[in-house]
């Protein structure tokens, strides 16, 4: 039986409470993370391709130097590291000047929001992939050379991202979300893209107007994955995870949600021609979340390692 095959049956036999746990940012009590050590000793390709990376900030001082850390800790040898921040009086601007060495540049100026920082951020960078990665987020270990790797093995693909692994405020391990193969129909029903993972080519960026749409707060990331879709953008889920979402109370993701569900019910009716309800979403998510089931049991199981 195909791997495939084993997926969906057990799909179909999974009891019809059980919950996606793409739905669920806590999955069970803190544990130390588990990071297969083969991930640090991931080689990028020679000569390394240029990342450009961008860290957008405000007030996350907590977090922002393990953010940091997380990236130049990997000494990926050709990256464009930027943090825009939006004049935050937290401290950040000291983490910034104690990585001063390590970073291209660093601003700390006000500014729009999340969207105009980024903006800010890739403004006058080189490199041929791009990324941002929010400043209480993780890259694990190896990601840049990882990705980097496959951009150069593939040349048909525009757009990576990768599994999901969720911490606490203590970099604790909360939960995991494993994801089926990319699927350009479920995009335009939800976004379940982890933002830290996602990395394209400059090439992509410029088909699609070279700019984060800054009428969005929440959903900006599902809004330029949306344009990549609709310029033909060859979309690929990579079968490792790439990357941490942090979930603590002060998050944007926690204190927005009014805003959140407001612009998911503005990019579904661009993508849809239509507001569905709560209802109509579920049911077209059944196929990805019965994948997606599977898929986490047999990587429980230790049938798929990642």
């Amino acid at each position: 039986m195909s791997l495939r095959a084993l997926a969906w049956r057990l799909a179909r036999r999974s009891s019809p409470w059980m919950r996606p746990r793409l739905a669920r940012l806590r999955q069970h009590a803190p544990i130390a993370p588990r990071i297969p050590e083969r991930y640090a000793r991931t080689a990028p390709p020679r000569p390394a391709p240029l990342i450009a990376l961008v860290t957008p900030s405000f007030e996350q001082a907590r977090y922002l130097e393990r953010t940091i850390r997380s990236v130049v800790s990997q000494r990926y040898p050709a990256l464009d590291y930027v943090v825009q921040d939006g004049g935050s009086k937290d401290g950040t601007h000291e983490v910034l000047e104690r990585h001063d060495a390590s970073l291209t540049r660093w601003s700390s100026a006000p500014d729009g929001g999340q969207a105009e920082a980024i903006n800010r951020g890739f403004a006058g960078v080189r490199g041929s992939i791009m990324a941002w990665l929010n400043a209480d987020d993780l890259l694990l270990p190896g990601a840049l050379a990882y990705v980097a790797a496959f951009f150069e093995a593939r040349p048909d693909v525009d757009v990576v991202y990768g599994h999901r692994l969720i911490i606490d405020e203590q970099d604790r391990e909360i939960g995991r979300w494993v994801l089926p193969p990319h699927d350009d129909v479920v995009l335009r029903w939800a976004d379940f893209v982890p933002q830290e993972t996602l990395f394209w080519r400059r090439s992509a960026w410029e088909r699609t107007g070279a700019a984060i749409d800054e009428s969005f707060r929440f959903a900006m990331d599902w809004e330029l994955l949306l344009r990549f879709v609709e310029a033909h953008c060859r979309i690929v889920r990579l079968p490792r995870f790439l990357g941490a979402f942090r979930v603590h109370p002060g998050q944007k993701t926690s204190s927005e949600g009014d805003l959140g569900r407001q612009e998911m019910t503005r990019l579904r009716r661009r993508t849809l021609g239509r507001a569905p309800s709560a209802e109509q979403i579920h049911r077209g998510l059944g196929r990805f979340y019965a994948h997606h089931l599977a898929l986490h049991a047999l990587y429980r199981a230790g049938v798929l390692r990642y």
